[in-house]
């Protein structure tokens, strides 16, 4: 049995977003091993995808930490890989094909560009749409890299849920990485104050902070779902996610997880993306898209919910 190696580092966003093409190489290597190369966060959630037979953690030490770089590479080769798919197309991972794995057949942007083709080019189509590309030039069959499917990822939360809510509920993401405060739309606050006073009892209005999130979740007027007081693991959010009657959501990896679970919902952005270059928009999880998020009012958003929700 060979061994094939895939690099997905993250974010959340993008290695929800890699499910799909991960699916594919498995299914396309049948008898091979999977092994996939990921970030500490990733650990939990990837070791139960079925398309994955082994997760490696890189902790991305520095360039200059020759003590670690060796022993990954020792590590790696250790594998004998015959295949890389490097599905990050980062700075750090052609770093690894330069000087930590030399021998397997590599797949990567870099791979796949045309002759001539710049990578700055390339980089402007919607990123399903590049990965598939480069899996299509691997020779993988690419079946489910646009729709992928996050059932497999799914537990049962109703020992958690149970304390806070009994029937439906409209859930929110109204946080950013600290490092992307352009992806926050400013203006929750509001749209909790609309959600109760239009939807009553009939929905709770649920926030599922990161673990850096509670305290300023904790300020806003709505439900916030923690597991014994602190944030739900991956696989639980995702369980969240999919039992919620309507999503509002910044552009973050949560936003990611509804889109590829097709949630009713909506996905908020300003002008440092496009949900067409993300990939994002489903014929149920739609964008607004605006040159400022800070120009977007509420009551947009709250006629968009109201087409959904009655």
């Amino acid at each position: 049995m060979s061994n094939i190696l895939i690099i997905k580092h993250g974010s959340l966003g993008d290695l929800i977003q890699a499910n799909g093409a991960i699916e594919d190489i498995k299914k396309s290597n049948s008898k091979s091993k999977i092994i996939l190369l990921t970030s500490s966060p990733y650990l939990e959630l990837m070791n139960a995808c079925p398309y994955v037979d082994e997760v490696l953690v890189d902790k991305r030490s520095s360039r200059l930490n020759l003590f670690y770089l060796f022993g990954l590479k020792k590590k790696l080769e250790s594998y004998n890989f015959t295949h890389v798919f490097d599905l990050q197309n980062s700075n750090r991972t052609r770093f690894y094909r330069k000087y930590l794995l030399k021998k397997p057949i590599w797949s990567s942007t870099d791979t796949t560009l045309e002759p001539g083709q710049k990578k700055s080019d390339f980089d402007q189509a919607p990123v399903l749409e590049r990965m598939e590309i480069q899996l299509k030039k691997s020779g993988i069959k690419t079946v489910n890299i646009m729709k992928p499917n996050l059932n497999w990822a799914v537990v049962n939360i109703r020992h958690i849920t149970k304390h806070y809510f009994d029937g439906k509920y409209i859930l929110l993401f109204p946080f950013c990485s600290a490092k992307l405060t352009a992806k926050k739309w400013p203006y929750y606050s509001i749209l909790i104050s609309q959600l109760k006073s239009r939807y009553n009892n009939k929905y709770d209005v649920v926030i599922a902070p990161g673990p850096g999130e509670i305290a300023e979740a904790k300020m806003l007027n709505a439900k916030v779902i923690l597991d014994e007081g602190r944030a739900l693991r991956i696989n639980q959010l995702i369980s969240l996610i999919k039992d919620a009657s309507f999503v509002v959501a910044n552009d973050t990896g949560p936003a990611h997880i509804c889109a590829h679970m097709n949630k009713s919902g909506l996905v908020l952005f300003g002008s440092h993306t496009s949900a067409e270059k993300v990939s994002i928009e489903t014929s149920k999880f739609k964008p607004i898209s605006v040159t400022e998020l800070s120009l977007l009012k509420t009551e947009t958003v709250m006629e968009e919910i109201k087409k959904v929700l009655n």
